[in-house]
């Protein structure tokens, strides 16, 4: 009987091989193979760095940490200000959108959730909304613009 053993990307024929030993198929491995394994080294790595993040949702006031370097010097600036919406949920690439009122003027920030720009994030109060997206802030101003505090 004759078998086929892949080795990289050459087969190999041999005759009189004991079927049941050498019933593996290793297939060449390609560039895509190469990206999926890192991909989930990297994933894996975010999962802990996600787990010690705090839980907060649209409609939730946090206190964002970010990084800023100037030059040689690196100096941590906050940025306090009313979650508008999370994107990309679960995901490697999920980012969350802060607004807030600095002079009469708003200022929106997009953060990556896994930067490692962002120090800390603490959430100050929670918020009680029914969606997900609060565009409707963009148009109000002064109490109009307020979010009911969850009691807890």
């Amino acid at each position: 009987m004759k078998i086929r053993i892949f080795q990289g990307s050459q087969a190999i024929l041999s005759d009189n091989v004991e079927v049941e030993k050498y019933c593996i198929f290793v297939f060449p491995t390609t560039r895509f193979d190469k990206m999926n394994r890192l991909i989930q080294l990297v994933e894996a790595e975010e999962s802990s760095r996600r787990s010690s993040l705090p839980d907060f949702k649209a409609g939730d006031d946090v206190n964002v940490y970010v990084k800023i370097k100037e030059g040689s010097k690196e100096r941590l600036q906050q940025f306090q200000g009313t979650v508008i919406q999370r994107r990309n949920v679960s995901t490697n690439g999920e980012t969350f959108t802060v607004r807030k009122l600095s002079g009469g003027v708003g200022v929106e920030r997009i953060f990556p959730l896994l930067s490692p720009n962002i120090e800390k994030i603490e959430v100050m109060r929670r918020g009680v909304v029914r969606r997900a997206r609060l565009y409707y802030l963009r148009g109000k101003q002064g109490r109009a613009a307020r979010v009911k505090e969850k009691r807890m």
